[in-house]
């Protein structure tokens, strides 16, 4: 699809609408392109469980949050 400045202002539900059928939607400015809008790619979800971070707190049990901040951010700051 191909709109320009000011359709995206005035036909927004239009570029969404296409922008949900995976459609490239081309920005054009005076006639030449100014950008593409390119749909997002389909995301995996993960579970809550299988996110980097989940039971971190059980690790550092009895620390203070701001203790376990300290002690992940120690590597970075014993370069300085």
């Amino acid at each position: 699809m191909r709109t320009t400045v000011v359709d995206l202002r005035h036909k927004t539900n239009d570029i969404l609408e296409a922008l949900e059928r995976n459609e490239k939607v081309t920005l054009l400015y005076r006639g030449k392109v100014k950008g593409i809008l390119v749909p997002p790619a389909e995301k995996k979800r993960l579970k809550m469980t299988e996110h980097p971070f989940f039971g971190m707190s059980s690790q550092g049990a009895g620390k203070s949050v701001s203790d376990e901040i300290d002690d992940l951010r120690k590597p970075r700051y014993d370069d300085i």
